[in-house]
């Protein structure tokens, strides 16, 4: 606490607002867009790459939170306040810290992945201003943030080469998201059947953020072979048309999601139910429904591109 406390001694309304947004890069909606233009754009493989050192990062984190159960530092400290705007996205126990979690593995995930300096020095320095800036709201501690930041080193150096290994083999790559919708189940299993107490509102984020992990799983275990078999987009293109493919995409996604959340709370009385099959659909909605399109956007390309050979000859 001696640490949070001097930096708490720092804070300026300027400084707030700016780490605030620095701490979305850890959010959920930020992994799921980086994620899928990857996938869109860059390289599928990758994609896979950067979705698993996600969830299975998730996996870890949300079990260790349920585990060790260690409060909130303004609980810890009844003395002590974080700034303001950051509480409301930390919900659950404090260690270790997600939003670390996500964001060191995710451009972690694209700073090794990457063979250009000028990127990777862009990444690693948000791997460090996101941990940072969760000290500095006041919403983890350094041992809750170092933790975090170990287990996703260990996941993006590890799952690299499982996913190079694996991937072009069929059958070891569907056994590879077989065993991590396995692993999803039973975290769920342990963290409805706690053998300890623990404060409903972070059984319920811990069963929630469950939930959501198995749904995403079980969309990208339905729909990766049949994108493989059936789909088979291509990722290159023109980088304007790239560029309009996620400003399209993206937002679309986001719409699927916030709109099936509507639909399926008010349909299915289940708790949770309706999620893991929200982020199911979303899943397949971002790798087999809207690729449909891609087509669409290479013959606009090409349109695009003749236009301009006309034009210069």
């Amino acid at each position: 606490m001696d640490f949070l406390w001097f930096l708490s001694n720092l804070r300026t309304e300027v400084f707030d607002k700016i780490f605030l947004l620095i701490t979305a890069l850890g959010e959920e909606t930020a992994f799921m867009a980086i994620a899928i233009i990857v996938f869109w754009c860059i390289s599928k493989k990758d994609g896979y790459y950067i979705l698993s050192v996600g969830f299975l990062g998730t996996v870890v984190n949300q079990f260790l939170k349920l585990l060790v159960r260690i409060e909130r530092p303004w609980v810890l400290d009844k003395s002590f306040n974080a700034v303001e705007g950051a509480i409301p996205e930390a919900t659950g126990y404090s260690f270790p810290s997600g939003h670390t979690q996500n964001s060191v593995g995710t451009f972690g995930a694209l700073a090794y992945n990457t063979k250009k300096t000028w990127l990777r020095i862009i990444f690693i320095a948000i791997c460090v201003l996101v941990p940072f800036s969760r000290m500095y709201l006041g919403v983890h501690t350094p041992l809750d943030v170092f933790t975090s930041i170990c287990i996703a080193l260990l996941l993006i150096f590890y799952v690299k080469p499982l996913i190079d290994k694996i991937y072009e083999n069929e059958k070891h790559f569907y056994i590879f998201l077989g065993t991590m919708v396995v692993i999803s189940v039973l975290y769920l299993l342990f963290a409805y059947n706690l053998p300890f107490d623990v404060v409903d509102a972070y059984r319920e984020s811990g069963i929630k953020n469950g939930h959501t992990l198995l749904g995403a799983l079980l969309g990208m275990m339905i729909c990766s072979p049949i994108e493989r078999k059936l789909i088979k987009f291509e990722i290159s293109g023109k980088w304007y048309t790239q560029i309009f493919k996620c400003l399209v995409g993206l937002p679309l996604v986001l719409g699927v999601l916030e709109g099936l959340k509507l639909v399926l709370d008010n349909l299915i009385p289940v708790p949770f139910l309706g999620r893991t099959i929200r982020y199911a659909i979303v899943v397949a909605f971002a790798i087999v429904i809207y690729p449909l399109t891609f087509k669409l956007f290479k013959k606009l390309e090409c349109f695009i591109e003749s236009k301009r050979r006309k034009k210069e000859a």
